[in-house]
Parts: structure tokens; C-alpha cells; sequence
């Protein structure tokens, strides 16, 4: 008689940075124009703002990481 075991999931790695997902715009007809509060369109630039940031903060790991792995690199002979 076998067993069922579950799926096996890979543990996460430490290195996994995925990039951030820019938010969805509004649809056209999403916003009342009646002055809310809380209007749709405001959100979406609050989140865009936010967007920007992380995308800045991302591109600049994802250039450190690029530069540090260059260093880990063995060096080879300069041929000659």
C-alpha cells in the first residue's frame, strides 16, 4: 500500500527579488467625478508613487547585485 505524500515545494531562495508589478489603472468609467474622498483616481497615483519608489529600489539592488557578482567572478590570465 503507497503512501500519498504532498507536493514538495522548494524552499524559497534568498536572492529571489522579483521585480514590482506597476498598478492597474483605473477603468474609464471607475471614477463618479462627484469630489470622493477616497476618489479612484487619487488611490491610483498614491499607488503609482509608491510603484516608482520600489522600482527605483529594486533597479538599484538588482545594479548592486549585478556589480557584486562581477567581482565574485574568478579572474582569468591576461593573455599575452
Amino acid at each position: 500500500m503507497s503512501e500519498a505524500h504532498p507536493p514538495v515545494t522548494p524552499p524559497a531562495t534568498l536572492n529571489h527579488d522579483p521585480e514590482p508589478e506597476a498598478p492597474q489603472p483605473p477603468a474609464p468609467g471607475d471614477c463618479c467625478h462627484s469630489g470622493c474622498t477616497f476618489c479612484v483616481e487619487d488611490m491610483y497615483q498614491g499607488e503609482l508613487d509608491r510603484y516608482r519608489v520600489a522600482l527605483k529600489e529594486w533597479q538599484e539592488r538588482q545594479s548592486a547585485a549585478q556589480q557584486h557578482a562581477g567581482d565574485a567572478r574568478p579572474e582569468t590570465p591576461a593573455a599575452g
